[in-house]
């Protein structure tokens, strides 16, 4: 998909503010539900910088898998043009910040990643033995 510069209209949260904005750089604040996630994603050029301020999240990361867990206090940054799933880590509403930089903001949206069928997961229709 095409790099969006406002990705708002894309997702739902419970409450979204900013908090500074300047040329190439800019502080988001978010709270999520517990079933509320900012979908996958990655940036061009910058990076996500996430800090918890309540709540509990889970980053979910491609290239390499990987998953992170966030508790209050805690800090993860997201390097550009990786793959990244932001949902809420636990039974209450999540509530962190965003600092997006140094660069020009883009989202581009990813899709789900298709599942692969490994050698031996053939599809039913070819279990059949060759004749």
């Amino acid at each position: 998909m095409e790099p969006l510069k406002d990705a708002s209209h894309l997702y739902e949260v419970e409450r979204r503010a900013y908090h500074a904005e300047r040329p190439g750089f800019r502080i988001s604040e978010l709270q999520i539900s517990p079933t509320q996630q900012v979908p996958w994603h990655c940036h061009s050029n910058v990076r996500d910088t996430f800090y918890v301020l309540d709540g509990a999240l889970r980053i979910f990361l491609r290239d390499p898998k990987e998953q992170v867990h966030l508790g209050p206090g805690d800090t993860y940054t997201v390097a550009p043009r990786r793959p990244h799933l932001v949902t809420n880590g636990g039974r209450v509403s999540a509530t962190f910040l965003v600092l997006q930089g140094i660069g020009e903001y883009d989202f581009v949206p990813l899709g789900q990643k298709p599942a692969r069928r490994g050698p031996n997961r053939a599809s039913p229709a070819r279990t059949a033995p060759v004749r």
